[in-house]
């Protein structure tokens, strides 16, 4: 098949874009040319901006184009019109996020979706409204091309090349050892997608030509916190210690769910958030890898890249846990 990717040369994107080639397919890769691209061998390569640079795709065709990096109204609907004609299949990458505060567990994909607030802008991406904007996107590419668009809704994405540190943050800080933080009593719930196994599944629809929307998370009964560093524990032969902290002690320190403590949502929607239903993927053909299978594979490429001497934007740095750690103890 010939299919065009909007992205494609990071995580999730560079994931797809390797497994497509690997199969034989025709892959042309659209993309501003900030990271690498030369690895993907066999591949066309683009330079452009999407928001600026369409034109730049000429009038080639393609059975499929794949939206990893849309997140705007606007960037989709110029998108999906200059596209309408040259493709089939419009795949949009969008997110979970996209549902209204629920405490309600294991929704399927007809839950509500959250409304854009009124009066902000919806051409600029605000994170305070990335859900609202994901929605927005959606319904911008069925609009321009209806009865022919993939909506792939996933969780946390996790895995080898994830610049984002939420789950890597784990894997590396149990995988140091000694005492180590847990928030509450570590029964949060963490549904979690491997970056390899989004991009199989979105190749599949690809493949079957499967219009509809799926959640991509996993699994479906979800893990909980301590069941992830658990593992962690038990793959990296570690001595980690796991603390576990009261939620409001936590809370009282301004610990900052998600970023600074990543997995962490304190609260019953965040449960929820953590807890679709992915039914729908898995008799589409989505499979899961072990959970230790992403723990190992994430581990060695961040020891590849030397990871400690680098900046995340999440996770919480060690003089931070030994001051809370220390001041619980004394609590």
């Amino acid at each position: 098949m010939k299919i065009l990717v909007i992205g494609g040369t990071r995580f999730f994107g560079r994931a797809f874009t390797e497994l497509a080639l690997s199969k034989g397919h025709d892959v042309t890769v659209f993309h501003r040319g900030q990271s690498d691209s030369e690895h993907f061998d066999g591949a066309t390569r683009i330079i452009g901006d999407r928001n600026t640079d369409l034109e730049k795709l000429g009038d080639d065709s393609w059975d499929a184009v794949l939206d990893t990096c849309g997140f705007t109204p606007n960037q989709v609907t110029e998108t999906a019109t200059y596209l309408k004609d040259k493709v089939k299949h419009y795949v949009f990458i969008s997110s979970i996020s996209v549902y209204t505060e629920s405490e309600k567990m294991n929704r399927n994909e007809d839950a509500d979706l959250l409304d854009h607030p009124e009066g902000e802008p919806t051409d600029e991406l605000k994170m305070e409204n990335y859900g609202s904007l994901k929605v927005l996107c959606e319904q911008a590419a069925e609009a321009i091309m209806p009865n022919q668009v993939t909506q792939i809704r996933p969780g946390l994405i996790v895995g080898p090349y994830d610049a984002s540190n939420r789950f890597t943050y784990w894997v590396t800080r149990v995988a140091k050892g000694g005492d180590v933080l847990v928030p509450g009593d570590g029964s949060r719930l963490s549904q979690v997608i491997d970056a390899r196994d989004l991009a199989a599944f979105t190749l599949k629809v690809i493949e079957d030509k499967n219009i509809g929307i799926f959640h991509v998370a996993g699994p479906q009964e979800p893990h909980t916190v301590k069941s992830v560093v658990e593992t962690v524990k038990r793959v990296t032969d570690s001595d980690a210690n796991f603390i576990y902290v009261d939620e409001d002690f936590l809370t009282d320190n301004e610990v900052r769910p998600w970023m600074e403590l990543p997995l962490w949502i304190p609260s019953a929607t965040g449960d929820s958030m953590m807890n679709v239903d992915i039914s729908r993927a898995l008799d589409a053909g989505l499979t899961l890898r072990p959970l230790e299978e992403t723990i190992q594979d994430t581990l060695d490429w961040y020891r590849e890249i030397d990871g400690d001497s680098q900046e995340w934007a999440a996770g919480m740095k060690p003089e931070r846990e030994a001051d809370l750690l220390e001041k619980w103890a004394n609590h």
